[in-house]
């Protein structure tokens, strides 16, 4: 791919915005805006941390905004920007394709598994 270069910020971008769990907050905040619990509920298995450092992140990168949405008590909420919603329809095409793929791609995995563990068994195999 031309005009991006992955030995400074294009790599770093790259590794921020498919980390373990921007994807999916990027998916969900492209449904609607959502509070901290909203995105809990959503994605059950990210920790506090884990969702707090990737809205941060997410933030930085200027593909969600923070609001203050109440202030007795304070409510805070997520909510996509344009620039964000830019990466909506590669977003959605990405995980239509991990839905499309999913059992053929652990497939191949089961066979990578088992060559291995042939090749393990075997003595003077590579």
């Amino acid at each position: 791919m031309s005009g991006l270069d992955f030995d400074s910020g294009g790599r770093r971008l790259l590794d921020q915005l498919f980390d373990k769990w921007s994807l999916l907050v990027l998916e969900a905040l492209c449904d609607r805006p959502r509070r901290f619990n909203e995105l809990r509920q959503h994605l059950p298995a990210i920790t506090p941390k884990s969702l707090t450092t990737c809205l941060r992140r997410l933030e930085r990168n200027g593909v969600i905004e923070r609001l203050v949405v109440s202030t007795d008590p304070v409510a805070i909420e997520y909510r996509i920007t344009d620039l964000g919603r830019s990466l909506e329809s590669p977003l959605q095409a990405m995980l239509r394709w991990v839905v499309d793929h999913l059992d053929a791609v652990e497939a191949a995995r089961s066979d990578y598994d088992e060559r291995r563990t042939r090749s393990e068994e075997t003595p003077g195999a590579a």
